[in-house]
């Protein structure tokens, strides 16, 4: 048997979220089995790609999709094989999809077994979030039915009230669950006596439609959310991560915490990071109906500041992908039009852009976008470019620059929230678990390749790599 690795990526920049060097990166059965000193010779390989003034990062890790997603009477148009393909032609190679029950008639157990079940045709590696709306004396089953699964986190919301919103017996007894389990709880934050109100007032006033949509949600709303929660994990000791926070109130709540001990942890979304309210006095209001709204520039300044300074733990997309004819169907009432946006192609390059024009480096944006959310979620061999990890890698120019095209992206959707901008920091090179699948001639199909990742356990994960030295992450 050859003993020949099967790809060396030669001489390029190798950069993680602890520090960068010149080396080749040899791989063989889809893993890194070594990396050497770029002052050494490139060792013989089947496959050499030489990344001479390149930078070589780890495949992003996007925590936050949602595919195929049924809420209500609307489904999104993607399935796994469209979300993969475009996430492999974003730089990312692991997403996280959430098991949600579409109605009352699905369980928590049966949502996530659907999931797994679809994922199969997945392009990229998948793992999954559980979620509970309702408590019931089955719930704690279900639950450890999940982690052994390799399932180690739930969502829940605390608005969408009639549709995915758990109530606040609900997300403490199941904090505790995650507790008993070693798992992490995922927290939609908005607070939904005050979001039903504000929204009852605009429609009362006629003022109800999608121009007025961040009218509708104020930023209250979602930091009374978070402190809330926040309460609740302190009294459960539950690890909790908040979901897309737009707002530097909701971010320092979550610092906060942290401070006094808390295991607590922000996640924005590339939108918040660039785009502010002012998009809902557009031609094309409809483009950005996701809850939370955006938000004002000032805001949006002040959330990026955050970012800049270590604040906030993961950039995701939060993709939920529609098309614009299931937008338009009801822009007179924002309470009857789907929320969310496509996004798992472009997290990249809008993330990449914002943090390089706030001045940070290329290490604070894997940290972000490929290591923390890895760590956080207890990924094994996810988010590093290290001896033992996936190969999980892509090589880009920071410098190159290119124009989003909604219409020519791979989202199975019609437009982009970021079409006509201009980003930096697009992958060239893309290698999913050893196997080139994008680079300069295009996107190289691999087929229905992508594995189910089952999760570690949060604090055993923590407690294993708390002492290990980044040479071996």
């Amino acid at each position: 048997m050859s003993r020949i690795p099967e790809l060396v990526i030669a001489n390029g920049t190798v950069v993680n979220s602890f520090g960068r060097r010149h080396a080749h990166v040899v791989v063989s059965g889809g893993k890194i089995t070594q990396l050497i000193d770029a002052a050494e010779p490139a060792p013989e390989a089947l496959l050499t790609i030489d990344a001479a003034g390149q930078l070589v990062i780890p495949g992003g890790v996007d925590g936050h999709c949602h595919v195929a997603q049924v809420t209500g009477r609307f489904r999104t148009l993607d399935d796994y094989r469209t979300t993969s393909t475009a996430a492999l032609w974003g730089g990312t190679t692991t997403i996280i999809d959430f098991g949600i029950p579409r109605d009352a008639r699905e369980t928590p157990l049966a949502a996530v077994l659907n999931k797994k079940e679809l994922a199969r045709e997945s392009r990229c590696d998948v793992a999954l979030h559980g979620s509970v709306i309702s408590w019931d004396e089955t719930v704690p089953w279900q639950l450890e039915q999940l982690a052994a699964e390799g399932v180690r986190s739930v969502k829940m919301y605390t608005t969408n009230r009639g549709t995915t919103m758990a109530d606040g017996d609900t997300i403490l007894k199941v904090m505790r669950e995650m507790v008993r389990l070693d798992g992490l709880t995922y927290i939609h934050a908005e607070h939904d006596p005050i979001i039903s109100d504000c929204t009852a007032q605009h429609a009362d006033d006629g003022r109800i439609g999608i121009e007025h949509l961040h009218r509708t949600r104020p930023e209250l709303a979602e930091e009374i959310s978070v402190k809330e929660t926040l309460a609740m994990a302190q009294y459960t000791k539950a690890p909790v991560y908040f979901v897309h926070q737009s707002t530097p109130g909701a971010v320092d709540l979550v610092t906060e915490a942290r401070s006094r001990g808390q295991e607590a942890y922000s996640e924005t979304c590339p939108h918040y990071l660039t785009l502010d309210d002012t998009v809902y006095g557009s031609a094309f209001p409809e483009w950005y109906a996701c809850c939370p709204p955006m938000r004002s520039p000032e805001t949006v300044a002040a959330l990026k500041e955050r970012l800049a300074a270590g604040a906030i733990h993961t950039v995701s997309s939060d993709h939920s992908c529609y098309d614009l004819t299931q937008k338009r169907e009801r822009t007179d009432d924002v309470r009857a039009m789907p929320h969310g946006l496509p996004g798992v192609e472009t997290r990249m390059p809008v993330t990449f852009t914002a943090m390089a024009a706030s001045g940070s480096s290329v290490e604070e944006f894997v940290e972000v976008f490929s290591a923390g959310p890895a760590r956080i979620n207890a990924l094994p061999g996810k988010g590093s470019i290290a001896e033992g990890f996936d190969a999980d890698l892509v090589l880009f120019d920071p410098a190159e620059q290119r124009t989003v095209d909604g219409s020519a992206l791979h989202m199975g959707t019609d437009f982009s929230p970021f079409d006509g901008r201009t980003l930096s920091g697009w992958p060239a090179v893309v290698i999913s678990a050893g196997t080139v699948v994008l680079d300069r001639e295009g996107f190289h199909d691999p087929g229905a390749v992508g594995r189910f990742v089952a999760r570690n356990g949060f604090r055993e994960h923590h407690a294993a790599i708390a002492d290990l030295s980044p040479a071996t992450l």
